[in-house]
């Protein structure tokens, strides 16, 4: 039994050592959340086993992901983009649909066909506007992919694009050579009930589920969700240092179940060797 016992602490210890290096591993990627490991212990549950009996090892209960807000970075791009407070960017994996993630990495870029789009190419949403920039939709099937003209014809003269801005509410506004504007769109911002039921889909994104609950869209920097910091990036939430600590715990954890089984087989041969 005991051989067993300290099987399920090895296998515990190997699963807390791969979440861990997986955390140090992100600790450059954009976005990146954290995940801990939680355990729980096995004890036999029959009604007739006696209060002082031994447990039965332990096995994973969950692998939380942590959500807390990691620090931003400083650039130079209008289109790095960071959530300073909750919510999520809204993209979309095809052109007019696809697939929906949600994301924490805001580093966007232009297209060939001048939509605002992920490295991956996944088209970023925006919430609809009208021509004061009030919006026109307030749910998921409103939002659109943000698009960038590069040049202005509703003066009646061609103008080419001169500088984009983003303000902390989303607001995307296209300025043009001969000082005409275009309000583009306000970016859509997305939560959920449980982010904790949110599934990894890779490259710090994530798609709802029916643990996470349906995904809400509102705009930046209203109703509780968070504002817009156009020029930066959010880092991933990683404490190095804490990491390290834990991959030693673990590392140590796996050490002394290595021993247990160890210990165990010698027991298990002393005993053979006693009936010979």
């Amino acid at each position: 039994m005991s051989f067993y016992t300290s099987l399920s602490g090895l296998k515990a210890a190997q699963t807390d050592l791969s979440v861990t290096s997986n955390n140090i591993a992100n600790v450059g990627t954009t976005g990146f959340k954290k995940s801990r490991t939680e355990f729980g212990d096995i004890v036999a549950a029959s009604s007739l086993q006696s209060a002082d009996s031994p447990g039965l090892g332990t096995r994973l209960r969950s692998m939380d992901q942590q959500f807390t807000q990691g620090s931003f970075k400083t650039s130079d791009r209008a289109l790095d983009l960071a959530v300073s407070g909750q919510g999520f960017f809204v993209t979309h994996s095809a052109e007019g649909g696809g697939t929906t993630a949600l994301t924490r990495a805001g580093a966007f870029r232009t297209d060939t066909n001048n939509n605002v789009v992920t490295a991956d190419g996944a088209f970023l949403q925006v919430l609809p506007v009208n021509d004061a920039g009030e919006v026109t939709g307030t749910d998921l099937a409103s939002t659109v992919n943000l698009r960038v003209p590069p040049t202005n014809t509703t003066a009646g003269q061609t103008a080419k694009l001169d500088n984009l801005s983003i303000d902390e509410k989303g607001l995307v506004v296209a300025a043009y050579a001969d000082g005409s504007t275009l309000k583009l769109g306000r970016i859509a911002i997305a939560t959920v009930a449980n982010p904790d039921g949110l599934r990894q889909i890779g490259n710090a994104s994530w798609a709802a589920t029916g643990r996470s609950g349906v995904a809400a869209v509102g705009g930046a920097g209203s109703d509780g969700l968070g504002a817009i910091q156009s020029g930066a990036l959010e880092e991933a939430n990683v404490d190095l240092t804490e990491e390290l600590v834990s991959l030693i715990q673990a590392q140590r954890n796996f050490q002394a179940n290595a021993k247990a089984i160890d210990t165990a087989n010698q027991l298990t041969d002393t005993a053979v060797n006693l009936r010979n």
